[in-house]
């Protein structure tokens, strides 16, 4: 892997530490707190392998040295331990000089098998999840795949814009317009545009940037269409703001709809009207990183979660099951709990009349509660009376669908939802062993749709109606609900076996 040393994004530490371990012993360092002006993030990782190869930080280099010590102390003892530094740690010969603190966990023998999980998740372009340690020594963290960049273009600005990326180790793919562009591409994948008509397949994720770099009208909608197509994050197009203008026109006079012609952004670049191509560049790739960063720690931000609490648990033996006591809590506290820490449009709980501990339960959690007075007839008015309060809310762009008794919900299937909710997918479902169920998301194209659902037809009878879904596989394990005390007794089992 070359020099590991100053390696930031997780799934290189991990490979790295993956490579270690295998030939002997490699203990891993945690960021799991911060105070203050950190230099890394809660996540952040280090490798230290038994012979003392370091990958990673976990600071701009006021404390490395100390955890690298720790570290190789604690592949000879064999205990993992938390160390803090700054504010409040016993280290007062290592100050932090941004004044906040640091906690740092070191595990001498990480679980492998949750590693190579989140490894190869990532690696195939997923979000991953990372848990680690019992007990104290409990560590969790949330990751996005890498930032990847694809040019399409021609001359120095197109170029140049690849050669900055590379470097900065973004992954780069160039389509370049003329052949004599190809011997100054520094690009890891580089292809010749031949036609307009026979482009080169492209794969934009949720985590890829496409940038247009030339002008040619022959050429520009066949590409931008292209990526429109895609999950691409940022779509991006060089010009001036008439001839963006122009082009966006264009797109529409082709069919193009407003909300996908909207995506293009133009002229790019946070500094305005750069003339050379070496600060268009920087211009352009600072835009970049900066919607990444931003579409990865807001990815919630246009969605309105709305979790279905009006159940009579008629079928329950022991009063009510959503406040049955499960895991340290009550049934439903799993999925009132997910995305706690992300930034989300609104958080509706639609309970049913006479379910006033239900409604305070979830309030204490921070949901606005709506009260149906027609739950009774069906879980199918519980989930209109959500888009009656959602629907033309300022910003909402979906919803995110969550039934109150499906305790084992993880977080990064949530994730995986919304990454399949790609520009021209109107709803997306969960599919647990050829079954689709909750969670889903919907598009606000097909509120009208989920408004107009009456007794207990519910969110699956509208998806079945559309053309454009997509479906999100989750093991049968996670996707149960409670409908009985022997469903939660099962349940209860299952997770104290784990």
């Amino acid at each position: 892997m070359g020099n590991a040393r100053y390696l930031e994004h997780p799934e290189d530490v991990l490979a790295q530490w993956h490579c270690w371990a295998e030939r002997g012993a490699a203990a891993l360092a945690f960021i799991n707190h911060t105070e203050g002006g950190a230099v890394r993030a809660v996540g952040a990782l280090m490798a230290v392998s038994s012979s003392g190869d370091v990958a990673g930080y976990v600071s701009g280099g006021c404390i490395d040295a100390d955890v690298i010590l720790n570290a190789a102390q604690a592949l000879e003892t064999g205990r993992a331990m938390r160390l803090r530094y700054g504010a409040g740690s016993p280290f007062k010969d290592l100050p932090l000089p941004c004044g906040g603190a640091i906690e740092v966990t070191i595990f001498p023998k990480p679980d492998r098998s949750a590693i190579a999980e989140c490894l190869l998740n990532l690696r195939q372009r997923r979000t991953a999840s990372l848990r680690l340690g019992a007990g104290e020594f409990v560590v969790e963290a949330h990751y996005t795949p890498k930032l990847r960049l694809r040019i399409a273009g021609r001359g120095a600005d197109a170029i140049a814009l690849a050669n900055l990326a590379e470097q900065a180790g973004i992954e780069t793919t160039l389509w370049l317009r003329d052949t004599d562009d190809l011997a100054f591409s520094q690009a890891t994948f580089t292809h010749r545009l031949e036609t307009p008509t026979s482009l080169p397949p492209a794969d934009d994720d949720a985590w890829t940037a496409f940038v247009l770099m030339f002008h040619d009208g022959d050429w520009e909608g066949p590409l931008l269409r292209q990526a429109l197509s895609g999950s691409a994050f940022y779509i991006g197009a060089v010009g001036s703001q008439r001839t963006h203008a122009k082009r966006l026109d264009a797109l529409r006079r082709h069919g193009v709809p407003n909300g996908q012609v909207s995506r293009i952004r133009g002229p790019i670049g946070l500094v305005p009207s750069m003339r050379d191509a070496s600060m268009l560049a920087v211009s352009a790739l600072a835009e970049i990183v900066s919607e990444y960063h931003a579409s990865r720690d807001l990815k919630f931000r246009a969605t309105a979660m709305v979790m279905l609490a009006a159940g009579q648990s008629s079928r329950f033996e022991r009063g009510d099951k959503l406040l049955a006591p499960y895991r340290g809590g009550c049934l439903m506290d799993h999925a009132a709990g997910l995305l706690q820490g992300e930034a989300v449009a609104s958080r509706l709980g639609i309970v049913g009349p006479g379910q006033s501990d239900r409604a305070m339960h979830l309030a204490d959690l921070g949901w606005q509660v709506i009260e149906n007075e027609q739950a009774v007839d069906g879980q199918g008015t519980s989930l209109a009376k959500a888009i009656g309060e959602v629907e033309g809310a300022n910003g909402v762009q979906s919803i995110l669908l969550l039934l109150a008794d499906m305790p084992n919900i993880p977080e990064g299937h949530l994730e995986a939802l919304q990454n399949a909710m790609t520009p021209v997918v109107e709803a997306v479902m969960t599919r647990a062993d050829g079954v689709l169920c909750p969670p889903a998301l919907f598009h606000h194209s097909v509120f009208s749709k989920l408004r107009n659902l009456t007794g207990d037809r519910g969110a699956r009878g509208v998806f079945d109606e559309l053309e454009n879904t997509g479906v999100v596989d989750l093991a049968p394990h996670l996707a149960r609900d409670v409908d009985c005390v022997d469903d939660l007794a099962e349940l209860t089992a299952g997770a104290l076996n784990g």
